[in-house]
């Protein structure tokens, strides 16, 4: 089954940015839908973004305008660029895949730490 692996996480205060990879092995992301889930402390997982083989996009409304999904087939690699970063950003994300015909997310990654702190 593909690997995910992600970067980029890190410690910032509010309106900075950051940049998550996800660089996906042993399979190939054109197989897969591709998403990214934050976990608050406290919170159930919530989906934050998904983008489709053919490039259809979601965003979760509270981080539309401020974050974007991308996906490098070349690189095997999702994106989250996250512009304008609130402390309710705060939290693991994760990024996961799911089979175009299955519903269920099967595959995660490791989780990346991301805190914005006032």
């Amino acid at each position: 089954q593909v690997r995910l692996v992600e970067s980029g996480g890190g410690l910032v205060q509010t309106g900075e940015s950051l940049r998550l990879s996800c660089a996906a092995s042993g399979g190939d992301i054109l197989d897969y839908v591709l998403g990214w889930f934050r976990q608050a402390p406290g919170k159930e997982r919530e989906m934050v973004a998904t983008i489709t083989t053919y490039g259809a996009t979601y965003l979760m409304d509270s981080v539309t305008g401020r974050f974007a999904i991308s996906r490098d087939n070349d690189k095997n690699t999702v994106y989250l660029q996250m512009n304008s970063l609130k402390p309710e950003d705060t939290g693991i994300d994760y990024c996961g895949a799911r089979y175009i015909d299955n519903s269920q997310y099967r595959t995660w990654g490791q989780g990346a730490q991301v805190t914005v702190s006032p």
